[in-house]
């Protein structure tokens, strides 16, 4: 695993950026945009890049400094965005 002061890695090279976003919430991103996951502590996001960096040839785990930009929302979803509008039983 790398720190913020090794230098810029090869973006030929798979990466595992771990770090928090703005608002606080751990995230892992690889830097082709195929994988992001949201935790709630360091430890299970390092836990969940150490196993993931196998599907990633070659790939390292990088520990940002600087906040990471969710690319997916955290937003509540509203209930126009559902596929389906769930009813209450009676």
């Amino acid at each position: 695993m790398t720190t913020p002061d090794d230098p810029e890695p090869d973006q030929s090279v798979p990466v595992l950026r771990v770090g928090q976003d703005c608002a606080g919430h751990w995230l892992v991103q690889d830097n082709g945009g195929k994988l992001e996951g949201r935790f709630v502590s360091r430890a299970a996001a390092v836990g969940f890049a150490r196993s993931e960096v196998h599907g990633f040839p070659g790939a390292t785990i990088v520990m940002v400094a600087t906040p990471l930009i969710p690319t997916i929302s955290f937003a509540q979803v509203q209930p126009w965005e559902t596929a389906q509008h769930c009813r209450k039983a009676a």
